[in-house]
């Protein structure tokens, strides 16, 4: 992230300072105090108004406080806040109906974020066959989480820095190589873990043929096919979950981020038959399937249902496949636009770091990975006229950082 010399408000540098002595500093900042959101808009603390292409890194699908996921969560805390896992809820029961029906069918496991989920899945194919082949084979550019069991499964070195011992049992292979997997395979491997679109990775597409032939090899050497949805699943796409896309079905999906419109929770989905191996304490999370994230997730799935949300991310998709593409015509900076429902990504020849600085100078919000990657996550409520709108700030930044160089 760049960082420039500027004069900080009064307001801001006040809740900087704050942070700077109470908070740990293990987040890289822009110094600039969000203080309220609404659809695609956010207002810092002295006023100033936001278009926001990346509204809670992915989280806030439905936009900022969407009212009827605001009104399910202000009922259900005057009624029920926190109870354990070791009585029923209604909230969860019916949460896990919803999802089940919009799936493969099946049954959730209930946590707070898309790593727990990722850890569930690991451990399930684990107890599939009581540690005997406990091996998971995950690719380069994928990304699972932060927990010791999600960073080991991610492939990237720079993930593993000052941490090692990592934990045992994960092999990668290049994206998109069938062949590396199945050459991988022994009579360790219990499953394979992939992201149907690499969200961290830049946005990318498994490529044609790919997850059918992970699919096709899981089936013949008897082995849990587990898809990180993190950040495609919960109508991202325009589709349900992201490998609907694809014509495959996996074993195992793996939910977080936008699952509760913004309020923190996770799930992992699995068959009935394959649901039994994860047996009572062999896992839990004590906040999973709380009623507060409950009533967020049956809330935000009837909103999209109700106010035809999947279909107004293809409209609006077209929009950034539009707009953005003509970008590309014009703009020799511009290598690759990568458009999927509301996942984004425009891969440049210069620094993303310094689009991302002059976007927030635009007053618009932006992210930037794998160095030259500018990845957008709107939300699903975005009007055409805000993707335009973003469409046109976004450019204007890339040709004005392309023309300093």
């Amino acid at each position: 992230m760049a960082t420039v010399d500027i004069a900080i408000p009064p307001k801001t540098q006040a809740v900087i300072d704050t942070f700077a002595r109470y908070v740990v500093p293990n987040y890289r900042r822009f110094p600039v105090c969000l203080v309220r959101g609404e659809g695609s808009r956010v207002w810092d603390a002295e006023g100033q108004s936001y278009l926001d292409l990346f509204p809670g890194w992915g989280c806030n699908l439905l936009g900022h406080c969407p009212e009827p996921v605001v009104r399910a969560v202000q009922e259900q805390v005057a009624k029920l806040i926190h109870v354990p896992n070791t009585w029923y809820t209604e909230p969860q029961g019916e949460w896990a109906k919803l999802l089940s029906e919009r799936s493969f069918g099946g049954q959730a496991f209930f946590c707070n974020s898309g790593t727990e989920a990722n850890e569930a899945a690991i451990k399930l194919v684990r107890l599939r066959t009581d540690g005997r082949r406990y091996k998971i084979i995950t690719f380069t550019g994928g990304f699972h989480g932060r927990t010791m069991g999600s960073v080991s499964a991610t492939a990237q070195p720079k993930y593993h820095e000052g941490l090692g011992p990592m934990v045992a049992g994960f092999q990668f292979a290049p994206h998109g190589d069938l062949a590396a997997v199945e050459r991988l395979i022994d009579d360790s491997t219990g499953g394979i873990m992939v992201e149907p679109i690499l969200g961290e990775g830049g946005v990318v597409p498994a490529p044609e043929g790919f997850l059918q032939g992970l699919r096709r090899l899981c089936d013949e050497r008897d082995l849990l096919l587990v898809f990180d949805e993190v950040q495609c699943g919960c109508g991202r796409t325009g589709k349900w979950f992201g490998y609907q896309h694809f014509g495959v079905t996996p074993d195992v999906i793996t939910l977080a981020k936008s699952l509760c419109a913004g309020v923190a929770g996770g799930a992992m989905l699995t068959t009935v038959e394959l649901a039994k191996h994860l047996r009572p304490g062999m896992h839990a999370a004590t906040f999973g399937g709380n009623p507060i994230s409950a009533a967020a997730g049956i809330a935000a799935i009837e909103m999209i249902e109700r106010e035809r949300l999947l279909d107004n991310v293809e409209r609006a998709a077209a929009v950034f496949r539009r707009r953005l593409g003509e970008l590309a015509g014009r703009c020799d900076a511009v290598v690759d636009v990568r458009v999927l429902g509301m996942m984004i990504g425009v891969e440049l020849s210069i620094d993303g770091a310094a689009v991302v600085q002059e976007c927030l100078d635009r007053k618009l919000l932006v992210n930037c990975t794998q160095g030259k990657v500018i990845r957008l996550l709107p939300a699903m409520t975005i009007t055409e006229a805000e993707a335009a709108e973003g469409c046109d700030i976004l450019g204007e930044a890339i040709l004005d950082v392309a023309g300093r160089i």
